[in-house]
């Protein structure tokens, strides 16, 4: 089985929850000396994207995503295991968080699961994270970028709140902010301050990219 064929199970794998199917192909590109990379980044990874799109439109059911991100999560982990991850990073921190107030997390976990499976190094603080303590991280961690989900609008003044907190404590040309969440909007982004604004897991992890490739600071 080629490359390319790989990429399409891998993509179906993460589609269709198939858990079995989906270490076959990790263990059949490691054995055949495939780039399991490029098969993460462009199977896995597209069927991550695409799971995420049929759950926004009403196609998957929430039980099903979850099981599906999940599959993802343990895709990573087995890849980490056999690869060199210190080769594939991209250099560069990104530290991401669901706002205070806010207890969802399958939005972020897609997000962290995508950047992952193109290299990025993440800190996951997790849900219902209080500005003072995404800073605390940020700072402890010495990150590049910090990113915050909301996904009640009731939550989206934490994001306002974050841009107005670094600014005060003078440390807001330290970081570049990326927000996200259903209510959130580009307008909102550039309302608020912040610097970029993603509606996507895979345009998030792209952006990520481009920002610490470039070494994209203020």
């Amino acid at each position: 089985m080629d490359k390319d064929e790989l990429t399409r199970i891998a993509h179906r794998t993460i589609v269709e929850a198939d858990e079995e199917r989906a270490m076959q192909i990790i263990e059949e590109a490691l054995v055949s000396g495939i780039n399991i990379m490029e098969v993460l980044r462009d199977g896995f990874a597209e069927g991550n994207r695409e799971i995420g799109e049929r759950f926004e439109s009403g196609k998957l059911s929430l039980p099903e995503l979850i099981f599906s991100t999940e599959i993802m999560k343990k895709v990573l982990h087995v890849v980490e295991t056999y690869t060199n991850i210190d080769d594939i990073k991209v250099k560069g921190k990104v530290l991401i968080a669901t706002v205070e107030g806010d207890v969802h997390e399958i939005g972020k976990g897609m997000v962290v699961s995508t950047m992952k499976s193109y290299g990025i190094d993440v800190i996951d603080i997790g849900r219902e994270v209080p500005v003072e303590q995404i800073i605390e991280k940020a700072q402890e961690h010495q990150v590049d970028i910090i990113a915050t989900s909301a996904l009640l609008t009731s939550t989206l003044k934490e994001q306002k709140k974050l841009e107005e907190t670094l600014r005060k404590m003078g440390i807001r040309n330290k970081y570049k902010t990326m927000v996200g969440g259903a209510p959130c909007t580009l307008r909102w982004a550039k309302r608020i301050g912040a610097d970029h604004y993603t509606e996507d897991a895979v345009e998030a992890a792209r952006r990520a990219i481009l920002i610490l490739k470039n070494k994209e600071r203020p």
